[in-house]
Formats: structure tokens, C-alpha cells, sequence
């Protein structure tokens, strides 16, 4: 999963060495909190969170495979 969601970022950020993802596991959930350059941070959100949105939806179809339910953070 961790994989995928890095894959995802990457291709839309500019600075791609920038990216850092973290896995947390937190009452049977896994979080993964998503970090990326100032500059590169609008164009993960999207307009109007689109693209955000996008990426947590591939999560969660990703996640049904692993019996879990996964939450993506992106901090700022």
C-alpha cells in the first residue's frame, strides 16, 4: 500500500525526493500520513481536493484486498 501511494505522489509532485510517506497502525486502521515540498503541496490537494480525494479512493479500493481500513493524510 505504501508503495502505491508513493507511486501516486511521485507522479504529481516536481520534487519527488521531497515525498515521505509514514504508516501508522492506530485502533485497527492504518494511517498513512502523506508529506511532500511546499511547493509541490496544491498540486497533491487538487482543486477543491479532487486529486486528494482521488488518492484516498484508490486507497480504500486498494485496502478491501487487506481487510482494513485505510485513512491518508496529507500534512501541510
Amino acid at each position: 500500500m505504501k508503495e502505491l501511494l508513493e507511486f501516486l505522489v511521485k507522479a504529481l509532485v516536481e520534487e519527488r525526493e521531497a515525498v515521505v510517506i509514514e504508516e501508522f497502525e492506530e485502533d485497527e486502521n492504518l494511517i498513512y500520513e502523506v508529506t511532500v515540498a511546499e511547493d509541490d503541496l496544491g498540486r497533491v490537494i487538487g482543486k477543491g481536493g479532487r486529486i486528494a480525494n482521488a488518492i484516498r479512493t484508490i486507497a480504500k479500493a486498494a485496502a478491501v484486498r487487506l481487510d482494513q481500513r485505510v485513512i491518508v493524510d496529507i500534512i501541510d
